[in-house]
């Protein structure tokens, strides 16, 4: 009785650290996009991406010397490495295109949508099987986007399709990465983090600025922050079920209206609002139909631990 009562309690204590951890990745997720926007608003988005990506490696550096330098070269499917590092490349260059001239709880909003985008294109590149349930979620979930977009001559944007394409291109990440499980999360956000590097050094030739002490810590701060969150979000998914963890994710979007509030002054329309809460609601769908029709998990399909 004792033992199986220490159990129990041994597996709460790890189910609450899972979810205290994704809660904090989430926070520091938000974060990270608070500050982006605000840096963007003084130096250009490739001075930023650049100097935010060397700023990651204070994290990755003790990592790939853990793991061994030689196995970022030892990936496997490398065509499927590079598309995913274009994707990545793209989602976060596109995210602070975004952030510029729009509030981060819009450009948060059409993020949102990527268990959408995933859902849909599971079936479309993976030949995953979709039941009219989770396609009619994904219908609904489209029509929060387009709710989101406002697609009309007089509120249509650069800017909107800036965060459009780069959510989109977060969906693709997403279904990318689910076939390069076997490849360390190391390896993974090293390489992504080389893409953003050598396009945001692209990008800043002839729009350098020269930074301050605090701008540039900033922006180095800024690295060490997304790294961390992706960090404290891939131990939670080890710690406590994705069913579990999953609608916690859109606290993001909460985050977002704060900080976008407070730091800004930018309060989301009723539109914006009201796309938004369709689109949650879609994405908690489609995640718990998901779960449903899934009941077996092939070994080959669990993410291997962080190196």
């Amino acid at each position: 009785m004792a033992r199986s009562i220490a159990r129990n309690f041994t597996i709460r204590n790890v189910l609450l650290a899972g979810i205290l951890l994704m809660l904090a990745g989430d926070f520091m997720f938000a974060l990270n996009d608070a500050m982006g926007k605000w840096l963007v608003a003084s130096f250009s988005v490739g001075q930023v991406v650049l100097i935010r990506s060397i700023g990651a490696f204070f994290v990755l550096g003790p990592m790939i010397a853990n793991q061994g330098a030689g196995k970022l070269f030892r990936t496997e499917k490398p065509v499927l490495q590079l598309l995913r590092v274009v994707a990545t490349t793209l989602d976060t260059g596109l995210f602070y295109a975004a952030v510029v001239y729009l509030p981060l709880a819009d450009v948060m909003s059409f993020y949102m949508a990527g268990p959408i985008y995933v859902a849909a294109l599971s079936h479309l590149l993976l030949g995953e099987k979709v039941g009219w349930r989770r396609w009619l979620a994904i219908l609904l979930g489209f029509c929060g986007v387009l709710i989101i977009l406002k697609p009309s001559s007089a509120a249509f944007s650069l800017s909107s399709t800036y965060a459009l394409v780069g959510s989109i291109a977060f969906g693709f990440a997403i279904i990318l990465g689910r076939r390069l499980r076997g490849t360390s999360d190391t390896t993974l956000v090293t390489w992504q983090t080389i893409g953003t590097l050598i396009v945001g050094g692209a990008f800043t030739i002839g729009a350098w600025r020269a930074p301050s002490a605090l701008d540039f810590g900033a922006m180095l701060l800024l690295g060490v922050v997304s790294c961390a969150a992706h960090l404290m979000i891939t131990r939670a998914l080890k710690l406590a079920p994705a069913s579990t963890l999953a609608p916690l994710h859109y606290s993001l979007l909460l985050w977002a209206i704060v900080f976008g509030l407070v730091f800004f002054g930018d309060m989301p329309s009723p539109r914006i609002l009201a796309g938004s809460a369709i689109v949650v609601l879609a994405g908690i769908f489609i995640f718990h139909r998901q779960k449903v029709v899934e009941t077996v998990v092939p070994p080959e399909n669990v993410p291997k631990g962080v190196n």
